[in-house]
């Protein structure tokens, strides 16, 4: 069995799903490092209930303090815009998925769980250097060398190398309920339309010709900033 990291967006939901039908998900794990707000937190719980399967919240809140410099993390206003745009990369949280990674292996062997699998995918390595395949490889090797004799447990990344349209089509084959996943920056009531992880997912929803039952203030914008960045 393998624990997920999930973090109640689309990808992760999806991966949660995936390792369900796979008859491989043993626990789902979210980390709160004082991320703008907690609808992401609250979303993965209710995915994991919709499961069947325990969900743990880390609180790395205390380290999440001294990652400032990123708009999920400190007072800086979020970018709107295309994933591709110079002003993504204050998105970037430091080293944020080799902490997760790290923590996560911790309690997987302490659960006797011989995987720690994440739902980084291909459209995540433009701006993310830790979503990227060589960094998922050598964190692999890294978590089964530090935890020799204790259950050798691995890191992987099935969608790794997809794109945020095919996890839709494996999700919604996998019935996924996308109204309980939560993926804007923003927090508000209800998804923004206009931040750059907002923008993504109404393209990978539209490119997928898969039917998004999520309620946006702006479900428009997204087709002015993908034809600009053509």
């Amino acid at each position: 069995m393998k624990l997920a990291i999930a973090s109640g967006g689309m990808d992760s939901s999806a991966l949660c799903y995936w390792l369900k039908d796979r008859e491989e998900l043993g626990l789902v794990v979210s980390v709160d490092y004082g991320q703008r707000h907690r609808k992401e937190l609250e979303s993965a719980k209710t995915i994991a209930t919709h499961l069947g399967v325990e969900h743990i919240v880390l609180d790395l809140t205390t380290l999440g303090e001294q990652l400032g410099g990123s708009a999920l993390t400190d007072d800086i206003d979020v970018p709107h815009g295309h994933y591709a745009e110079e002003n993504m990369r204050v998105t970037v949280v430091p080293n944020r998925n080799m902490i997760m990674l790290a923590s996560a292996g911790g309690i997987a062997v302490a659960n006797n769980l011989e995987a720690v699998v994440t739902a980084v995918h291909a459209g995540d390595h433009f701006v993310y250097p830790d979503c990227r395949p060589e960094f998922i490889e050598a964190c692999s090797t890294a978590m089964n060398l530090a935890t020799d004799s204790f259950g050798n447990v691995k890191v992987e990344a099935p969608f790794v190398n997809m794109t945020k349209a095919e996890i839709a089509e494996v999700g919604d084959n996998l019935g996924v309920p996308w109204e309980d996943t939560w993926t804007c920056y923003e927090g508000g009531e209800i998804h923004c339309g206009r931040c750059a992880t907002c923008v993504e997912r109404l393209e990978a929803f539209d490119l997928a010709g898969v039917n998004d039952s999520t309620e946006y203030a702006d479900d428009c914008y997204w087709r002015t900033v993908i034809e600009n960045a053509s």
